[in-house]
């Protein structure tokens, strides 16, 4: 066991806290409450953590009004498991009834608000979706003549791109459980070796060095570089001049750590070496812009103005990283298009990539948070010159 393995869970006053932040700003906007269906936003406010969110056959809510303690309307089968939660108020069905999955208990509760008029926030924005049937969506507005529905994206959003101390702790972490298994690759693989048993390889370490899953793991290995980062892994053995790249998304305690390490097998020839330098020293930009004030375009220009040396587009994949937390990416995104305004305590990945040679790629990620002095590593850094195994 790791000697620094913070506790598991968040005292309620964690809870509480969330939670006042989020009726300050509901009272500002003029919001009855939220109406809450998908997993991250359940665990922010309630902590009920579960892997039951892989079935898709039951709805799930969590309804956060604008004064007092969240409410769950949830299946019964999660009943147990919400009562050890820090919430009083836990109403249940017994689920799967696909005429009526909790449309009657979410009408009960949201039928006063309706009769004022009042507006509950939904989130309709990017990176969300209704995690409930759209006929039981239509049904719940009917019966609900009265109620207006407001746009909670940026309001949620916003309060999960800051994390407390609590949550850095646990990603700094699992950010360290991953630097371990990255260090370890070196041991692991060898030349011949396919790249799917590299890969089970990885997900046997991570959880030897204490990750409790290793959800994500993707990655490449061809000779001189890659040409994609989301590849199942195939039986092709390791070859002298392949690159190899390992990504993963770890977790510990329900939250992620997401970067990337690339080696050279044998050898590495000038072209890889070269498109790995620039892709540190980006990084390095990156690392030194990641302040409170700096938006997310400018974050992405720094890093992209060191990608041109090589690659004149700045990077085709169309952001150079995003926010990290309890999901494998969250907002905001280094991109062009995003001017969110970085903030202290704000977790980050900064994830430079570049085009090189013939259709080759090459990825580069590290995990950080912004604090006043630039970015803070959660990750160990990775080596300044491409390691060859």
């Amino acid at each position: 066991m790791h000697p620094d393995r913070p506790e598991r869970g968040f005292s309620t006053t964690e809870f509480e806290a969330r939670t006042a932040r989020a009726q300050r700003r509901m009272a500002q906007d003029n919001l009855a409450g939220l109406l809450l269906m998908t997993e991250p936003e359940l665990r922010y406010f309630s902590g009920f953590d579960t892997l039951f969110w892989q079935s898709p056959t039951r709805p799930w809510f969590l309804f956060v009004p604008v004064q007092g303690k969240p409410i769950a309307v949830i299946p019964e089968i999660g009943a147990a498991l919400m009562r050890r939660s820090w919430l009083d108020d836990i109403r249940t069905w017994r689920a799967p009834t696909p005429d009526d999955d909790g449309i009657s208990l979410l009408t009960e509760l949201l039928t006063p608000i309706s009769q004022a008029g009042g507006v509950v926030g939904v989130m309709k924005g990017h990176e969300t979706h209704l995690r409930m049937p759209l006929g039981d969506w239509e049904r719940l507005l009917a019966a609900l003549p009265g109620l207006r529905i407001g746009d909670a994206t940026g309001l949620v959003q916003g309060l999960r791109m800051v994390k407390s101390e609590a949550e850095i702790e646990k990603l700094s972490f699992i950010c360290t459980i991953g630097s371990a298994t990255f260090a370890r690759v070196p041991d692991l693989v060898a030349e011949g070796m396919p790249l799917e048993e590299v890969f089970r390889a990885f997900r046997r370490e991570a959880l030897a060095q204490g990750a409790d899953g290793a959800p994500y793991v993707v990655g490449a290995a061809d000779q001189g570089g890659y040409a994609d980062v989301i590849s199942p892994p195939s039986r092709t053995p390791l070859r002298a001049g392949d690159i190899l790249m390992l990504d993963t998304g770890l977790t510990w305690d329900g939250y992620f750590c997401d970067f990337d390490r690339n080696w050279a097998i044998g050898q590495a020839e000038d072209p890889a070496r070269r498109a790995y330098d620039v892709l540190w020293r980006a990084t390095e930009a990156g690392i030194a812009a990641a302040r409170p004030g700096t938006t997310c375009r400018d974050l992405f220009q720094a890093m992209a103005r060191v990608i041109a040396e090589i690659d004149e587009s700045g990077g085709d994949i169309g952001r150079l990283g995003h926010g990290l937390g309890m999901q494998l990416t969250e907002q905001p995104s280094h991109a062009a298009f995003d001017t969110t305004v970085l903030t202290e305590n704000m977790v980050i990945t900064l994830e430079p990539s570049l085009s090189y040679g013939s259709g080759l790629m090459m990825v580069h990620e590290e995990n950080i948070v912004v604090t006043p002095e630039g970015g803070h590593l959660l990750t160990q850094r990775a080596s300044p010159e491409l390691p060859v195994i």
